[in-house]
């Protein structure tokens, strides 16, 4: 669906003098709503930032996408808690990665023990965002496709609430009210706030207090912030520490309570320790105190194993979708609805079948190593080249190969700091953000909370914003 039929941007993305102009009220208006970074020269201050690079326009996204993506939500929250609390499951599906993958095996390590000792923790809470493709179909049709449910540190909730109001600002200037009425209204920092909140009440105690996880260079604080702030509003008191202040200040008492500096810790908010970079031998320490507390983790560590790309290939195979929703058919075919093709690279015929068709149609494929963070996927050549090494190693157990999703590209102009406004080629990743939180075998909430668009260049296979890549933006419903 060519952007310029859909919302009429076509003409004005012609005019480089208006989009200059455009684009200078834009980055003041979006610095005016706090859409900030950190710089990358001085990441772990805040005395010089400048605003998270976003689109000029709103791209158009299909209205019965974007609500089929919002109703499938508590789907897939389901599924992930469902996911998380089968040790059984997660041993046979991690078993062929953890041998070549050695920081999954860092994580089922701490996982073991931790059931090995007895969960202590009683409240489950689940902070995600599930993300989503168009694939253009041969028909002209799309489709609504996963590309992957992430589990740990979902980001960009607190950014995703303040563009909004930029897009309403570019719009208006251009006289076009109409349209800036339709931007969605949008505040997933305050819904992943209430979940946060919402575990702390049922932890129950009064004084506790909510730690954040934090890197020492984080270029991402303001998007944190958003939630703290939420948080701090309702009178639930957010303290920032790294892996390595936990080692040195943290302490488990008798019953596995946690204290934090002498304060008692009812949520752990994890926005660290989903890359393998994130941890010396120190950090792993302090992760497996921190799992082996009753506080709240978000997310603990089984349901940060259910977010691995082995789990989400093993769940798209026959039957396996029925065997955790039980007797919710509805559910089940609302997710297989999402689901591309994935295959599994596992020693064995069914991964040698895979790799021989992605070798022979490499444009249709993604390889994906078992990562969170953006930056990790390769495609094409590169692609065809790490099959050939990996063929014949127990390596390529660690890799699942997914279809590749083709999004019909549209044109729209990328604001960037330090970069001319440029008109380019475009394809968008929908995210949606999910919140549950568990007590004991029940759910007290399961829900969503909002959306993030995150859009870039079709020439970037690989990325996310915080990886330099894609921008952030706002769907425009056609």
């Amino acid at each position: 669906m060519p952007v310029g039929m859909a919302t009429g941007w076509g003409s004005l993305l012609q005019d480089e003098q208006q989009l200059e102009e455009l684009a200078r009220q834009a980055v003041d208006r979006a610095l005016a709503e706090g859409v900030l970074l950190r710089t990358s020269q001085a990441p772990s201050s805040s005395h010089v930032v400048s605003y998270a690079p976003f689109t000029l326009f709103p791209s158009p996204v299909p209205s019965a996408l974007l609500e089929q993506a919002y109703a499938v939500q508590a789907d897939f929250n389901l599924l992930v808690d469902a996911v998380s609390q089968n040790a059984v499951f997660l041993e046979q599906t991690l078993s062929s990665t953890i041998k070549r993958d050695s920081f999954t095996a860092r994580l089922f390590d701490i996982h073991k023990q931790v059931l090995k000792e007895g969960i202590a923790q009683t409240v489950f809470l689940g902070l995600n965002r599930s993300d989503y493709m168009f694939q253009c179909n041969p028909d002209g049709s799309a489709a609504l496709k996963q590309i992957e449910i992430n589990t740990v540190s979902a980001s960009f909730g607190g950014l995703a609430s303040r563009t909004p109001a930029v897009h309403r600002h570019v719009l208006s200037v251009l006289g076009k009210t109409k349209e800036a009425a339709k931007i969605l209204f949008n505040n997933p920092s305050k819904g992943l706030a209430m979940g946060i909140a919402k575990a702390w009440e049922l932890y129950g105690s009064a004084n506790a207090q909510v730690l954040l996880i934090a890197q020492e260079k984080e270029r991402n604080i303001f998007d944190q912030r958003a939630i703290e702030n939420e948080l701090l509003a309702r009178n639930i008191h957010v303290i920032r520490r790294r892996f390595e202040d936990v080692s040195e200040k943290g302490s488990l008492d008798q019953d596995r309570r946690l204290f934090m500096d002498g304060r008692e810790i009812a949520v752990v908010y994890f926005r660290d320790g989903y890359m393998p970079g994130h941890y010396s031998l120190q950090n792993w320490e302090a992760r497996l105190l921190l799992e082996r507390s009753c506080a709240v983790k978000c997310p603990d560590i089984a349901t940060q194993l259910a977010g691995t790309k082995k789990v989400q290939q093993e769940l798209s195979r026959v039957g396996v979708l029925e065997s955790f929703l039980p007797g919710q058919p509805e559910a089940v075919a609302r997710l297989r609805a999402t689901f591309a093709g994935l295959y599994s690279l596992d020693l064995g015929e069914e991964g040698d079948q895979a790799i021989t068709k992605a070798i022979a149609a490499p444009s249709c494929f993604v390889l994906k190593p078992q990562r969170e963070g953006g930056g990790n996927n390769l495609y094409g050549e590169e692609m065809v080249q790490a099959l050939e090494r990996l063929k014949d190693s127990e390596e390529r157990a660690s890799y699942i190969l997914m279809e590749k999703i083709e999004p019909e590209p549209f044109r729209n102009c990328l604001l960037r700091p330090g970069s001319p406004a440029r008109v380019i080629q475009c394809i968008s990743e929908l995210g949606i953000f999910g919140v549950y939180v568990r007590e004991g075998k029940t759910l007290v909430m399961n829900k969503h909370v909002g959306h993030l668009l995150r859009t870039k260049a079709i020439e970037h296979a690989d990325g996310g914003v915080a990886a330099g890549v894609a921008v952030l933006d706002n769907p425009y419903p056609v």
